[in-house]
């Protein structure tokens, strides 16, 4: 990759973070590129389209071209057409929300949602973000579907973060991400309970495609007062059942086929 092009990403990825903006100063240096680079750098991603610097204190703000050309994909791929019925009838039958993840290389993004919570509290993190592995329940069911040496070597790729960030049972060894993966290996489902957050729990079961490989993940996932051990228990079937059911339709999606 070209370094214009590598700094082309990093710039976009960090004002993706940065929903206010930032001032040329401050990306130049938290990306450490010299302010005349980075200065042409987004004049370029400004003609393109994809930044735009604000009128008043001068900062570069992401435009919604990237997320236009996200949805623009996730539409004509028909991943969603395909599954949200299914999501929908999940959400419905468990009352949490309901998550489509799908595989990408060495990635996991959820790509779609249903919310089956319709008072009380509800959890709904954000979408299109990339999966941590190490501490999710589709990680868990994902990284299940693998070989250990795979499993583990995928985990150490990618790394565990801050404990401290997650939920007071996240795992701060990869043999500990290991004992969750193995669980999962063993049931055909993942479990967890305040790992990736405090207070909330979660569970996934992983789609497979006509190879066997997973292709993608669902979840259900809930505040614990409500998503316990045994709540938990009895959805299993049901969850296992869409995962399979939105396996066999996934044929109708383009985006599933290149996966499977």
């Amino acid at each position: 990759m070209s370094s214009v092009l590598e700094r082309s990403f990093k710039v976009l990825d960090h004002l993706s973070a940065h929903p206010e903006g930032c001032a040329l100063s401050s990306i130049a240096s938290e990306q450490d590129i010299p302010l005349s680079a980075c200065h042409r750098l987004l004049t370029e991603l400004v003609k393109g389209g994809y930044v735009r610097q604000d009128p008043l204190d001068g900062h570069y703000v992401l435009t919604m071209k990237l997320v236009s050309m996200g949805l623009s994909f996730l539409s004509n791929s028909g991943v969603v057409d395909v599954a949200q019925p299914m999501l929908d009838q999940l959400a419905s039958a468990s009352g949490e929300l309901i998550r489509l993840g799908v595989v990408d290389g060495d990635e996991l993004t959820f790509v779609a949602k249903a919310q089956g919570a319709t008072h009380g509290l509800r959890y709904d993190p954000d979408m299109g973000l990339s999966v941590p592995l190490w501490c999710s329940a589709a990680g868990h069911a994902w990284l299940s579907t693998m070989p250990e040496d795979a499993a583990m070597a995928l985990v150490a790729r990618k790394g565990l973060g801050s404990p401290a960030n997650y939920g007071p049972q996240a795992p701060t060894t990869i043999k500990g991400v290991m004992a969750f993966v193995d669980r999962a290996r063993a049931r055909g489902f993942s479990t967890i309970e305040e790992v990736f957050a405090p207070g909330m729990s979660a569970m996934a079961a992983p789609v497979r495609g006509r190879n066997g490989a997973a292709i993608g993940v669902v979840t259900i996932a809930g505040p614990v007062v409500r998503l316990n051990a045994a709540r938990m228990e009895e959805l299993a079937p049901v969850l296992v059942d869409t995962a399979n059911d939105v396996a066999k339709a996934s044929r109708g999606s383009a985006l599933f086929r290149t996966r499977a």
